[in-house]
């Protein structure tokens, strides 16, 4: 049983998107650098002059944007008239501002007709007699245009202060923003949501270690996306027992396929797919990010696409130019059977800042083992060289050790004769008379 997808967001945004000339049109209307357009849109002015000239497309949230953006200056086009050549053309700026006050008509004199009053300042049948004016009135007591329409002058009240948002609040609303999405993404680069969840934990962990360098980059998300991928799709999890097996597959035949036919292309060409297919990088940021040429990554997502067709039959029969819109599709309907739900904010911070704390704190230990070890060497240690000793030698002059004399001749037979007689033992003790 195979699920059917619709595609009728994706084909409804190819078409509200203008011609690449019109791009060009539009924005050269307006009187904007290839810079303001990428700094609204989210991108390098490269990527906008790529889309300009044609050679590449916006996919994903940047179409949508860009899009948008575009959909804004023809309307502003339309309510300001033909626009005229780009020198002559208002800016995107110069139509939002306020018109300039209209000037003030100078008073009338005596030869000149004075104009009826409008007939909101026409006297009625309402209006008390001593409230209408006459002829006779003066024109100094009668109250002036700008005395009625000048509102009353109020004490001006300084501005209210907006607080700026620290980098705690600042690391929050990021992880709000991207966490969920890219532990999906780990979740389909991988097929296990442990190592998903972990992958986008230790690369939040690391942005917050880094954070002025993250907070300045241009594309943050995409800093943290980069890092979430290389840990998840590092080989040495292979040796680990907990992610040696996959998790429980998906409930649906469909999604079942899908992960599978993911998971049997190569890392480098999943990465690649997930990137541009999914995420709606274009060809050169997707190039950019798994650091390749251009022609590699796109040689890389020709090969996907005929793998993953191959194995996925729903794929097999939309022609080349709407693959990757069904493809975006299944990644986004796919539904894991684990729970993808990153831990808060707060959590995945505090925890970061008490691993830190202990780095240092092992740091310092080890610090001040060393210094004590080499402190006690240093009090230990001989401070002069001394010599071993020498050899023995042969001296003369010294009398030798005094010790049992030689026998003479007649001491060796008493000697014999006490050995060879035959009563030896306690009787030789006693007294034998002869």
């Amino acid at each position: 049983m195979t699920r059917s997808v619709e595609t009728t967001s994706s084909e409804d945004s190819e078409l509200s998107l203008p011609a690449p000339k019109e791009r060009r049109r539009l924005r050269e209307a307006a009187e904007l650098t290839h810079d303001e357009i990428a700094a609204a849109v989210g991108v390098t002015a490269a990527t906008v002059r790529s889309w300009e000239s044609g050679r590449t497309a916006p996919r994903g949230r940047k179409r949508e944007l860009y899009t948008q953006f575009l959909a804004r200056l023809a309307a502003r086009r339309q309510d300001g008239g033909p626009a005229g050549p780009p020198g002559e053309a208002k800016t995107a700026r110069a139509a939002e501002e306020p018109a300039a006050d209209p000037p003030v008509p100078d008073p009338p004199t005596g030869d000149t007709p004075t104009p009826d009053p409008p007939a909101s300042d026409r006297p009625t049948p309402d209006t008390p007699a001593s409230d209408r004016p006459t002829p006779d009135t003066p024109a100094s007591d009668a109250p002036s245009p700008d005395a009625r329409t000048e509102p009353e002058q109020l004490p001006a009240e300084p501005p209210a202060r907006v607080p700026v948002p620290g980098p705690a609040e600042a690391f929050d609303a990021l992880y709000a923003l991207a966490a969920r999405d890219l532990a999906r993404q780990a979740y389909l680069l991988t097929g296990r949501g442990a190592l998903a969840l972990e992958a986008v934990e230790k690369a939040f962990v690391q942005a917050w270690d880094r954070w002025p360098e993250v907070a300045t980059d241009p594309d943050p998300v995409g800093w943290v996306r980069a890092i979430a991928y290389e840990y998840a799709l590092s080989p040495w999890h292979r040796f680990r027992r907990a992610h040696r097996q996959l998790d429980k597959p998906p409930a649906e035949p469909a999604d079942r396929i899908l992960l599978d036919a993911l998971l049997a292309l190569a890392p480098a060409n999943r990465r690649t797919v997930l990137l541009y297919d999914g995420v709606g990088l274009d060809l050169p940021d997707t190039a950019a990010e798994t650091e390749a040429t251009t022609p590699t990554a796109g040689h890389r997502l020709v090969h996907a696409h005929a793998d993953l067709a191959d194995r996925i039959p729903e794929l097999a029969d939309v022609p080349l130019e709407k693959q990757s819109a069904l493809l975006r599709d299944l990644f986004t309907a796919l539904r894991p059977a684990v729970d993808l739900e990153p831990r808060p904010a707060a959590v995945v911070r505090g925890g970061g800042e008490r691993r830190t704390r202990l780095w240092t704190r092992a740091t310092l230990s080890l610090t001040a083992m060393i210094a004590v070890s080499t402190s006690y060497t240093l009090m230990t240690a001989p401070t002069h060289y001394e010599p071993p000793p020498a050899p023995g030698e042969s001296v003369s002059g010294v009398p030798p050790l005094a010790g049992p004399q030689q026998l003479t001749e007649r001491g060796k037979q008493l000697h014999d004769k006490l050995r060879a007689d035959p009563e030896a033992g306690p009787a030789r003790i006693a007294p034998r008379i002869e």
